[in-house]
Order: C-alpha cells, then sequence, then structure tokens
C-alpha cells in the first residue's frame, strides 16, 4: 500500500512539472506573438518614431508623430489667430535657432488668449517638462502639478508654464504675435531632450 501511493505520488509530480512545463511555454509563445505584432516594420511598433500621449488627462491613448513645426528666423513672428483659440489649449510646435520649442494659447473664462511657453518652470531641463491639459488645467507630465487656465500666461515662478508676458507679445483681436526676439530669450528653457 505505501508502494503504491509511493508511485502514485511520484506520478502526480512528474504530472504537474509537465503540466507547470506546458503553461510556462505556452505563455512565452504569446509573449513572443505580442511583441511580433509591434515590430519595427509595422505601424506603431518599435522601429516607429511616434510619441504615445494622453490627451485631456487620462483619455484613450494616441499616437502623434514628433512635429518640429515651423521655423521661426530671425525678424518672423508666431502669428496666432484669435479664432481658433478656445478653451481647449492649443499647441504651436515651433523651432527657434535649431531648438524645438512649444507655444501654447488658451481662452480663459474673461474671453482674453493667455499665451505660455509649454515647459515647466521648476522642472525644466526634464525630457517630461512639458503640459498637457488636465480637465479645467494644464498638468506637468514631469512633477504631476496641476495649473489653473486662468493662470496661464499671467503669472510666474514655481511649478508652472513659462508665461509669455504682454511685453513679450503684441495682441490684437485678430491675433497674438509673438516676436523672434521673445522665442529667441526663451530657447534655452528647452534642453536638446525635451518631449523626447
Amino acid at each position: 500500500m505505501r508502494t503504491e501511493f509511493f508511485a502514485y505520488s511520484k506520478a502526480a509530480k512528474k504530472k504537474g512539472a509537465f503540466f507547470i512545463l506546458a503553461v510556462s511555454i505556452a505563455l512565452a509563445l504569446a509573449l513572443a506573438a505580442c511583441s511580433a505584432s509591434g515590430s519595427a516594420d509595422e505601424p506603431g511598433g518599435a522601429g516607429n518614431n511616434a510619441e504615445i500621449s494622453t490627451e485631456n488627462g487620462g483619455g484613450a491613448e494616441s499616437e502623434a508623430p514628433e512635429d518640429d513645426g515651423q521655423t521661426i528666423k530671425d525678424g518672423e513672428s508666431l502669428v496666432i489667430l484669435a479664432d481658433e483659440i478656445s478653451e481647449t489649449p492649443k499647441f504651436y510646435p515651433l523651432t527657434v535657432d535649431g531648438t524645438r520649442m512649444e507655444v501654447f494659447a488658451v481662452k480663459a473664462g474673461d474671453g482674453t488668449i493667455r499665451t505660455a511657453f509649454n515647459t515647466c518652470q521648476v522642472c525644466s531641463g526634464s525630457p517630461k517638462a512639458y503640459f498637457e491639459q488636465s480637465g479645467n488645467t494644464v498638468q506637468c507630465q514631469n512633477c504631476g502639478n496641476k495649473f489653473p487656465m486662468e493662470r496661464v500666461g499671467i503669472e510666474s515662478g514655481g511649478c508652472n508654464p513659462v508665461p509669455i508676458l504682454d511685453d513679450e507679445k503684441t495682441v490684437t483681436e485678430e491675433s497674438v504675435t509673438v516676436p523672434y526676439a521673445s522665442l529667441r530669450a526663451n530657447v534655452y528653457r528647452f534642453t536638446e531632450n525635451w518631449k523626447r
């Protein structure tokens, strides 16, 4: 009787070991299949230089190609048309003297257009020192600080978007114009690895 129990126990252990081995192999094959579906040859795969971002503070993920935007040279300006600005921030990628930058504009509750450089004053230097909309705020992707839309472009210092103040731009009913000199003066805030 003891011999039979020992033989059964040995057989059960052997079956259990085979089961664990079979499950491990199946998992390894499933992981390999998942990796292959995101290969460098396919859109969204490892070879695609796309950036994954979450819009509006936690919505569905979407892929957006890196955009260096408009190149602004000495004597030129960034012109933001007033009629394209709403309560949702609009981002303007641009390149100044070979440096990738971004400006954003948003309409405040009082109807004024607020503008700022899309980098955090405190986190500047980090690849994630930029803001995305999160409800009625913009949120630093590095430190997580949320900043009210109503304060964009008027408050400086602290962990918030770098404001483009009144003396750095020209505002009319039709547009907001940010000249090269104002853009150039803020190039240092955007490091080579910003948003990479």
